[in-house]
């Protein structure tokens, strides 16, 4: 019978052997672990970069070149205030999912001590990354670009510079949802400024010259199309992925399930926080997941 190459790759990471505790590093000490979380990785950098040049973008378009000049004073205000309200829990969302360690396993903590610390029966079984030298847990997989082992990470998203991971997958799914909101509400903002300028001189309805104001709105409508397009979708792949309790990894290997499986409100729930409250909505409040053991190594 044949045999697939991942079963043949877990079955030689059983082995005493392919462990080889004595080529790993010691992991570093507790002190050195409350440093920030940060990718130093360019193209990441980059795009996070043009993430929020767009979101900024979007601000001066919406602000100087529809609200400002418009003689609805009431209209002006309070899309005004909605659009960067949306705007800013926007890029503190991406500020967050960014910057949150999202679930790296200790490097080099395949130690001897470190496995004999598991008390490991007759049978039970670790698996060792051999790229960051780490006893992997459960669910866990290996990034090449953050150069760790990551609970339950889904992807890599270069617009974030981060792995979506266990610990920062909050943060990536309400940046998503606010990108789009701000990017439908934009889009019905060009519209109705389109047909105000129509009727109105166009020489009025803006602070700037016709063509530079027809250019802008283009580009404004352009950036807001595609945006939202693009987050919509993958907000939704977010919240089927967390309800489905299955990342977008294990989706794409068709992984054999081995853990429990919950509702959709408890995996709602591991992802948010307990209990439902409008704190799901902030990118400020750390959800409390009450997890028992984070590091399930034996299988």
């Amino acid at each position: 019978m044949m045999i697939s190459s991942v079963r043949r790759f877990r079955d030689i990471e059983r082995t005493p052997e392919y462990l080889q505790p004595e080529k790993c590093v010691p992991p570093p000490s507790r002190a050195s672990l409350g440093t920030m979380w940060f990718i130093r990785d360019g193209c990441g950098i980059a795009c996070a970069v043009v993430t929020w040049m767009l979101v900024f973008y979007a601000d001066f378009v919406v602000l100087l070149v529809m609200l400002v000049p418009s003689r609805d004073y009431v209209y002006s205000v309070i899309n005004g205030t909605l659009f960067n309200t949306l705007a800013f829990l926007a890029l503190a969302s991406h500020f967050r999912a960014m910057l949150t360690d999202p679930g790296a396993v200790p490097k080099g903590n395949a130690t001897k001590e470190f496995i004999e610390s598991l008390q490991l029966k007759p049978g039970q079984v670790v698996y060792k990354c051999p790229k960051c030298c780490s006893i992997k847990p459960d669910r866990a997989h290996h990034c090449s670009v953050c150069k760790r082992c990551i609970r339950k990470m889904d992807h890599h998203c270069p617009w974030v510079n981060n792995c979506v991971g266990e610990n920062n997958q909050k943060y990536f799914v309400l940046f998503t949802m606010y990108i789009a909101l701000i990017s439908l509400h934009a889009l019905i903002m060009v519209g109705f400024h389109f047909l105000y300028c129509f009727e109105e001189d166009w020489t009025k309805c803006s602070s700037f010259s016709p063509p530079t104001t027809v250019i802008l709105l283009i580009l404004l409508c352009f950036e807001a199309l595609l945006f939202l397009i693009f987050t919509s979708v993958m907000f939704g792949t977010q919240v089927h992925s967390i309800c489905t309790d299955e990342t977008g990894i294990e989706q794409l290997k068709k992984e054999e399930r081995r853990w429990a499986k919950k509702t959709k409100w408890m995996n709602m729930k591991a992802v948010f926080g307990h209990p439902f409250s409008i704190a799901w909505l902030s990118p400020f409040a750390t959800p409390d997941q009450g997890k028992a053991d984070p590091y399930q190594y034996v299988v």
